[in-house]
């Protein structure tokens, strides 16, 4: 029978329950026009399957009138099609409320009022909204959470410096991790993770301006954190009162804010949880003065809580500008530079005797000595012990070092001595003859570096002149790369114009694919170029990078590197074999150096090869090297006598082995064990292998796709197109493009193609499609049919799930400790609970689909014996809430204590835990008890189950 329809009448939109109350205004022929006062919207619909379920409600409801007062129903009147309700008033007199003076902000947001108003939602769904609670109170509470879903290969050191640091509560930490061994991703890591758990909301990133790119695209990449990256055009481009309120994360230019003072007075007005600063031994400290930008760095330093600093090995830059930094964490504790010189004098035979018991097993009589002058007394029975050969008292013995060493907490330095799983590297040089026409170039900076930029600067030159078609590097590179058929090689040189122009000789000459990758093209055209480039099947043998072209980008699928021409520093030729030169290479890195005999470039490799060894070992000393002999360096790379040449070569290699040898005899093995975590961070390796063993994420997300109108279909092996469908439920739904994109589950297929979206827990997709589960209605009714032939045709069960919920901020964490699982009930008509002999899996397996008007049907003439059986529902879920809550209580409390007894014990013997922690955390203790006292039972979702 077709539905009647009458103006005034009021109904509900079954798919933008959102509006409120609609009123019917006028039905006319086929079409039915239906207004939403609340939000003032009007909808058209056809009058023969309009989504809408009309609004009846019953003795006992209590309704509310457009004015405000509210009525409790006690008999209803159907007058011409418009409902009346009769009944009584807050001041207990009896009233009438015509429907059509009904509020119109009613929402059916509970369930068992969506439930009698005829809002039953498809089956799947509430089964959706079980797993999506299931899954949020899992990944809540699990260890991984900030750390798992981050698209980089899971290394143990970055993982344990991460949770060590994004655990506590404002940390203060210097990052001085050796070249190669992931500063950047540390400082990603423990952003990330801070956000997650609501330890930090806003975070301001400060790099020198060339780094900013690189920044923005490892924090979108790898970690899927939207960056506003702020320059001078930007800032005053904003509408806003201030421009750095607007975003959550600010990555800023170091130069440009010390020039701007409108935007430094801004920036200390848009108030910050987290600081993070790279590149900060650039900041110039001396006692009697500091740089602009040290100074900056400080002010800010003082007023936001937390501070992370990236910085190259300290001992690299000297005690003064390593001491210089800590002040900027704790001015309180760093405040005289003598005292902290001589406090790490007496750290450095510490260290030294730790070396010694990790090396052998035992202690000299010496060694026993200066350990037993550094710990006092207390330090005797475990020494005695080590002694005695307990195997266990070694480790001990260690950890209590560890917490009294001066810095062991403000400073995390890794270095590839200390971290294995790094490749070897072989070089291949290829001298080459110079062609006359670059021998006739006017000499000029740097000119002879790099010839063809001179040559192909010259007025004159036509299209069959260019400097491909002669110069002897390019014959070179077509004879290697034909001779590496079918092997990926990067390609870098200095410039951009010298990048696309070999893409163009390779084209030309050769036919062999190749695509480039520069600072000229914006973020999608790099993205295609590299996905083109890691494409094993179809895909590039070649990608020509340019200098800049090539940060923050990891091409480690492929381990032949050829070096077109040299950079002028150090840390740049780094940098560049640094692209395929990571943990986890399995290869041995092929190293390919044309030059050209006789010129500037011949000198730059004997430079790199012979005095600083750069190829083949990373040079820590690099910087320092090429500031000592830079000025004379220059001029005898350009012309210069070869004894001369000679000499200025030995005395630079033997000041780098000099260097070199002090810097291993100042390497502090006890900094580096706290650093490297002791094996704490293998059990993070091992755990996020096997969450990414796991098939409970995509099985998941199909649910999900399938609820919200996504469609999914193979794009090739371990990846899929998503694109909205035409039946797609909510628009708002984060699939990242509104065309459709690429998605993977596989970590490795994710780390080499760049363009494909990783799924992880983590991701914004996978959190944004559950908060739209969780922040609406979906899913909260259902009504199905029950096939088991041992319940009786016509058996009623009502299933229910409720949540423990508690409304706290975010940095209390509480959900770690009351995470919103569903306590699930199944109630059979006596009133018994069946939940805990039927599994939600195995019963949701039983069940089949009922049309909807059926469905609605069903429920109301049920509706007198449902509503007590909800109404009692809660009395049998109470006790298992409140044993929830009193176990939420004590895991916090017990986590909190054994906390600061930790960090009391360690304040005692190590000054650089600070008061201000300690307070923060009783404080955190005491709101997180408070908040979890208030914690409340709320219906999430009922499911009426009829046995067919």
């Amino acid at each position: 029978m077709a539905q009647q329809y009458e103006p005034g009448q009021r109904w509900i939109s079954d798919s933008e329950a959102e509006l409120g109350l609609g009123t019917i205004l006028v039905q006319d022929g086929r079409m039915l026009t239906v207004l939403y006062p609340a939000t003032g919207e009007t909808r058209q619909y056809a009058t023969r399957n309009a989504p809408l379920t009309r609004v009846r409600f019953s003795p006992g409801d209590e309704i509310t009138h457009f004015e405000g007062w509210k009525l409790t129903v006690q008999e209803v009147d159907d007058i011409d099609g418009l409902l009346v309700y009769h009944g009584l008033n807050g001041q207990h007199t009896t009233v009438s409320l015509p429907e059509t003076q009904l509020s119109n902000f009613i929402q059916f947001r509970l369930a068992s009022d969506r439930l009698f108003a005829g809002q039953i939602d498809p089956l799947p769904w509430f089964a959706l909204r079980y797993h999506t609670l299931e899954h949020t109170s899992r990944q809540l509470q699990s260890s991984l959470w900030g750390l798992g879903g981050v698209r980089a290969q899971p290394i143990a050191h970055q993982l344990h410096i991460a949770r060590e640091v994004a655990d506590r509560i404002a940390p203060r930490v210097l990052l001085a991790d050796e070249v190669g061994l992931g500063k950047t991703i540390e400082a990603g890591f423990v952003i990330h993770r801070q956000l997650l758990s609501g330890r930090a909301s806003r975070v301001l990133i400060l790099v020198p301006e060339n780094l900013q790119h690189q920044w923005l695209v490892e924090m979108r990449r790898r970690f899927n954190l939207e960056v506003a990256l702020f320059d001078a055009e930007r800032f005053i481009e904003s509408d806003a009162d201030n421009p750095f309120e607007d975003c959550q994360l600010a990555l800023v230019a170091l130069e440009w804010l010390c020039e701007d003072e409108r935007a430094q007075d801004a920036l200390f007005a848009a108030g910050w949880d987290l600081l993070v600063v790279d590149e900060a031994h650039h900041l110039v400290w001396h006692p009697d003065q500091a740089s602009p930008q040290y100074a900056l760095v400080e002010q800010l330093a003082e007023v936001i809580p937390g501070v992370l600093l990236l910085t190259a090995t300290p001992e690299q830059l000297g005690q003064d500008s390593h001491f210089a930094r800590l002040r900027l964490l704790d001015p309180n504790r760093f405040h005289n530079l003598d005292a902290f010189r001589a406090e790490s004098a007496n750290y450095r035979p510490v260290a030294e005797a730790v070396q010694e018991l990790l090396d052998k097993g035992r202690l000299s009589p010496e060694a026993h000595q200066t350990i037993h002058n550094f710990l006092g007394a207390e330090g005797e029975t475990l020494l005695a012990a080590v002694n005695a050969g307990d195997s266990e008292a070694s480790p001990r013995l260690v950890r209590e070092l560890l917490d009294r060493h001066g810095t062991g907490r403000l400073l995390f330095r890794n270095t590839r001595a200390a971290v294995q799983g790094f490749p070897e590297r072989e070089l291949h040089p290829y001298p080459l003859e110079n062609p006359d026409q670059y021998l006739e170039l006017p000499l000029g900076e740097h000119a002879d570096l790099y010839p063809e930029v001179s040559y192909q600067a010259q007025p004159e030159t036509s299209e069959e002149e260019r400097w491909w078609r002669f110069d002897p590097r390019v014959d070179w590179l077509i004879d290697t790369l034909k001779m590496l058929k079918r092997v990926k090689v990067l390609v870098i040189c200095a410039h951009a114009e010298t990048a696309m122009d070999l893409e163009d000789a390779l084209r030309v000459r050769s036919g062999i694919p190749a695509t480039v990758f520069h600072e000229g093209m914006n973020i999608l055209e790099r993205d295609r170029a590299a996905a083109y480039f890691a494409d094993e099947e179809f895909g590039a043998q070649v990608l020509i990078c340019s200098e800049i072209g090539s940060e923050g980008r990891n091409f480690q699928f492929s381990h032949h590197l050829v070096l077109f021409d040299l950079p002028s520093h150090p840390d740049l030729l780094e940098q560049r074999i640094g692209r395929l030169d990571r943990i986890g290479q399995k290869h041995t890195i092929q190293l390919h150096v044309p030059y050209l005999e006789s010129s500037p470039q011949e000198r730059l490799f004997q430079w790199y090869h012979q005095a600083l060894n750069a190829f083949q070992a990373t040079c820590p000393t690099g910087n320092a090297l090429q500031h000592q002999f830079g000025p004379r360096l220059l001029p005898l790379l350009e012309s210069g006598d070869d004894d001369e040449w000679q000499a200025l070569v030995d005395e630079a290699k033997a000041e780098r082995e000099r260097l070199e040898g002090e810097l291993h005899a100042g390497r502090d093995r006890l900094l580096e064990l706290n650093s490297g975590g002791a094996g704490e961070g293998e059990t993070l390796v091992e755990a996020i292998h096997e969450q990414d063993d796991e098939f409970a994420l995509p099985i998941y997300m199909e649910e999900l796709f399938e609820a919200f109108g996504i469609d999914s279909e193979d794009h090739s092996e371990n990846a899929l197109i998503l694109r909205p469908s035409e039946k797609m439920l909510d628009a708002s739904f984060p699939l990242g493009d509104d065309e459709g994109v690429t998605i993977t589950y596989d970590r490795n297929q994710a780390l080499s193609r760049e363009d494909m979206q990783f799924l992880t827990w983590e991701h914004p997709m996978v959190q944004g499609g559950m908060d739209l589960v969780r922040s609406g209605s979906m899913g909260n009714t259902a009504v199905a049919l029950i096939k088991n032939k041992a319940l009786k045709p016509g058996t009623v069960l009502l299933e229910l799930l409720y949540v423990s919920e508690v409304v706290a901020p975010r940095a209390l964490q509480l959900g770690r400790y009351l995470p919103p699982a569903a306590l699930r009930c199944l109630l059979d008509s006596s009133g018994n609970d069946l939940a805990s002999k039927v599994s939600f899996e195995k019963l949701n397996e039983q069940l089949e689909t009922v049309p909807r008007a059926s469905a609605n049907k069903f429920v109301q003439a049920q509706r007198d014996s449902l509503n007590p059986q909800i109404n009692a529902a809660e009395a049998k879920i109470s006790p298992r809430h409140a044993e929830r809550v009193a176990e939420a209580k004590r895991r916090l409390a017990a986590d909190t204590e054994e906390e600061l007894a930790r960090l009391t014990a360690l304040q005692a013997v190590n000054p650089s835990v600070r008061d201000s922690e300690l307070e923060t955390l009783r404080k955190q203790r005491e709101q997180g008890l408070a908040m979890l006292d208030k914690a409340a039972l709320r219906l999430e979702a009922i499911r009426v189950l009829v046995a067919g």
